[in-house]
């Protein structure tokens, strides 16, 4: 088995190698074209596997048991449970529930919503993600309901989405990292280092550049190059960083392929119509 540790020239590593992917072979890396309707569809379905995480995490139990007219139908979730969690952190991630909830709900009355896609949140799959960021199997595997540290660092995991909901979420995200600075234990690797690993496994598969960053990064990459702590992730000018509907199928794939899904099915779900510039379905598999 590979060690634990990650070298600081293995995280550089990861946070360049999209540049030098970029440089032999020019990934679709600009806006496509999409309608309104298509892209908060889109949105809809990472809405859905945030929002029943973080339920069944804080509360055990789901959207059905507050709201099931906002499923519309959909099979609840896989795998889901509650998770071990402080108090502290319980009232954290039961508040950015409630907020989810709200997001979906805003979206069904806007736009009139689509049914919950099939999630599958389980712990072996969350294993399957932090094995493929870390480059090894870890033992035991990786249980995001185990306890609050690990759980936070499943949050982190997640990608957030589109335009009028990313107020609330961006705030979720600088929670979520600023309470990552803690040593995972029984694995002996600091949080800094996971969301590292993690940050830089996202880049890789994004294949548009740097635009997720771990909890250390490289002096050359922090605010106004000053400084290697970075609780909020975000450019040298400290401009929040933006992708694309394909960056977010890559990454959501776990294969770096917008059309292939990879190893880990956290959602199956067709997700819409997006325009690139010919119509084209979405069926996601794979996180």
């Amino acid at each position: 088995m590979a060690s634990p540790s990650l070298s600081y020239a293995r995280i550089l590593f990861l946070l360049w190698l999209p540049l030098i992917v970029i440089a032999g072979y020019r990934q679709p890396c600009e806006p496509i074209k999409a309608d309104d309707k298509d892209r908060i569809r889109f949105a809809e379905n990472l809405e859905f596997i945030v929002a029943e995480f973080f339920c069944y995490g804080a509360l055990g139990k789901g959207l059905d048991t507050f709201d099931p007219e906002l499923a519309k139908g959909g099979p609840p979730p896989v795998g889901a449970r509650k998770a071990n969690l402080d108090h502290v952190t319980r009232r954290i991630m039961e508040e950015f529930y409630y907020q989810e909830m709200g997001h979906i709900r805003a979206i069904v009355t806007t736009r009139g919503g689509i049914p919950r896609p099939q999630l599958d949140i389980s712990s072996e799959n969350f294993a399957q993600l932090f094995n493929k960021a870390l480059g090894y199997c870890l033992d035991p595997p990786f249980d995001p309901y185990a306890d609050s540290i690990k759980y936070i660092l499943a949050s982190y995991a997640f990608p957030y989405s589109v335009a009028s909901l990313l107020g609330v979420e961006a705030g979720q995200d600088a929670v979520i990292r600023a309470l990552l600075y803690e040593k995972v234990v029984p694995y002996n690797i600091t949080m800094a280092d996971f969301t590292n690993m993690i940050s830089g496994l996202r880049n890789e598969l994004g294949k548009c550049g740097i635009k997720d960053e771990g909890l250390i990064v490289p002096l050359e990459l922090g605010a106004e190059n000053r400084t290697t702590s970075n609780i909020l992730s975000a450019d040298t000018n400290s401009l929040s960083h933006a992708r694309t509907p394909p960056e977010i199928l890559r990454i959501v794939y776990g294969s770096g392929n917008e059309h292939k899904p990879g190893a880990g099915s956290f959602l199956r779900v067709q997700m819409g119509k997006l325009r690139e510039p010919t119509s084209m379905k979405i069926i996601i598999k794979s996180f």
